[in-house]
């Protein structure tokens, strides 16, 4: 069986589907494919009706013998949030869809290739009307000067007591969506260096050959010379408390983004989830923006 990058060979829609993914998950649902939906993972929480779908394991730890038991016609995976073996064992035996937008047009497409294969008229109504969402979204930003934004992902400190926040860079999907809200993401050429000292200290980098550099771990100097204007704080993948954003906003006292008070706390899913999750993410996050 193969693991495909698109969904063109299929001549009929699945009927029989498991989402390793939870924001494709949601998609399904909001598309009215649905019913199709066999099996989702631990973290598939939207919509309400997922919760009655059998669970097959964390989106980097399923249980393949439980997808095995599901016989599904097609399962959805995505290349950052599903472990790369797990994926490959399942291809050996079943159709995969490995997904891995990283700009909103790219999640896009990836949607038209399920309402294509499903060809359900409540989808394409639904998909048309996000389009169009995207499309006003791509002329305000064009029409604005944009927001200097820094958006912390992760946060913890070396073994020498050096704070460091992790964040994105332009080869990713947040990058891209932040760009159709009007926002310019201060790290966005910053690359991640290997290993850890080499990100936040200025050691000596090693190669990084086949390494993920778009996460990169900055310093709180870093984040200041950058002169955000803008900070959002998602809650996940990183849970910040209370006292990690006033320590934050302390640090970072001198940047305009705390002296006008705009340092604030998001919804994670809405900056991290692409499928249709996209259309509430310019709906909310557009506030910050104006």
């Amino acid at each position: 069986m193969p693991i495909v990058r698109n969904l063109d060979n299929f001549s009929s829609f699945p009927q029989r589907v498991v989402s390793l993914v939870p924001s494709m998950t949601e998609s399904l649902f909001d598309l009215g494919m649905g019913d199709s939906v066999v099996g989702v993972t631990d973290y598939c929480i939207f919509p309400p009706e997922v919760k009655n779908l059998p669970k097959v394991g964390g989106t980097k730890n399923v249980r393949v013998d439980q997808v095995v038991q599901l016989s599904p016609e097609l399962i959805i995976a995505n290349q950052e949030e599903n472990s790369r073996g797990i994926v490959e064992e399942l291809g050996e035996q079943f159709n995969v869809w490995l997904t891995f937008p990283k700009t909103v047009r790219q999640a896009l497409d990836d949607l038209w290739q399920l309402v294509h294969l499903f060809r359900r008229e409540r989808a394409f109504v639904s998909l048309r009307t996000l389009e169009t969402a995207v499309e006003y979204a791509e002329h305000r930003a064009f029409d604005t000067q944009p927001t200097r934004l820094f958006i912390p992902i992760w946060q913890d400190v070396t073994p020498t007591g050096v704070r460091w926040w992790m964040t994105f860079n332009q080869d990713t999907y947040c990058h891209d969506l932040i760009r159709l809200l009007g926002g310019m993401n201060v790290f966005g050429e910053r690359q991640r260096r290997y290993p850890l000292n080499a990100d936040v200290a200025k050691a000596q980098a090693t190669a990084a050959e086949e390494q993920d550099t778009r996460y990169p771990r900055v310093t709180v100097e870093e984040i200041i010379q950058a002169k955000p204007e803008l900070i959002l704080i998602p809650d996940e993948p990183y849970r910040f408390q209370d006292e990690d954003v006033m320590e934050l906003r302390g640090l970072l006292a001198s940047t305009p983004a705390v002296e006008q008070n705009r340092v604030y706390r998001i919804d994670g899913s809405l900056l991290t989830w692409h499928g249709t999750r996209l259309g509430k993410a310019l709906a909310v996050l557009s506030q910050y923006f104006d």
